[in-house]
């Protein structure tokens, strides 16, 4: 009993006191910056490496909703590429998701999300999430699941997973939607009772990522379902999921 108290002591504190002033190490692919000025034979490179055809040219703009932060763009492009190490990524808006030359991260975080009255008076002391992998790898997945260990503690705000969508204020989606999962999805989503919020975690799960041109996909649900949130990242670090919704709901991280 001595020994687990004294292994206890040793292990201190480990939550993440203030999750919004932590900082993750250099080498996370975070939000991308692209310079203005890019030579047009290099953007035809850049853009034809991309493997989910996130890049475009003229100019080159990134869409986070379709990169894997693979970071090939930036290995090939001469420096005009950088990824930062800035994790809160999360938007409300799917076009603010196009990164285009000169947009800096606190341009892009000042109007991402817009934390909306009603939402915050609903969901802003307790929220429940059901969450859904329509064939996802289980990256995303893994990931959801960390929000809640001891080092993220999700639960000190509020916000948990439930077994049962009837118990549920939304769903979180994650994978790329095949056929077989799409009637699931929906029937989850269904049984969400109104007023309800839909959170989209990862490349798959906003574009379909690398599958987005596979015939074995049905993602009509993203075509009838209003997506309150997109959370991209292949897949998202913990930090950027829950500070996303944390910002959708209005609440403070402390």
């Amino acid at each position: 009993m001595l020994d687990l108290i004294k292994l206890r002591i040793r292990h201190g504190y480990q939550s993440i006191g203030n999750l919004r002033t932590a900082v993750l190490m250099e080498s996370h692919r975070g939000f991308p910056e692209i310079l203005t000025s890019i030579k047009i034979e290099d953007e035809q490179k850049i853009a034809g490496c991309c493997p989910t055809k996130a890049i475009t040219g003229n100019p080159v703009t990134i869409d986070l909703g379709k990169c894997i932060f693979c970071g090939e763009c930036e290995r090939i492009s001469n420096g005009a590429i950088r990824f930062t190490n800035d994790y809160k990524l999360g938007t409300s808006k799917k076009d603010q998701l196009l990164i285009a030359p000169g947009t800096v991260y606190q341009e892009y975080r000042a109007s991402a999300i817009e934390a909306k009255k009603k939402i915050h008076s609903l969901f802003g002391r307790s929220l429940k999430l059901r969450q859904v992998s329509a064939g996802g790898c289980n990256g995303c997945e893994m990931e959801l699941s960390a929000c809640g260990n001891v080092n993220f503690d999700m639960g000190r705000f509020g916000i948990d997973f439930v077994a049962s969508p009837r118990h549920a204020d939304g769903i979180v989606l994650t994978g790329p939607i095949t056929k077989n999962m799409a009637p699931a999805l929906m029937d989850a989503y269904k049984s969400v009772n109104d007023p309800k919020i839909v959170i989209a975690v990862g490349a798959c799960a906003i574009s379909g990522g690398l599958f987005a041109d596979s015939d074995e996909l049905n993602r009509e649900f993203l075509d009838k379902i209003k997506v309150d949130l997109y959370i991209p990242g292949c897949p998202p670090h913990p930090l950027t999921i829950i500070n996303a919704i944390l910002e959708l709901i209005g609440k403070e991280s402390r």
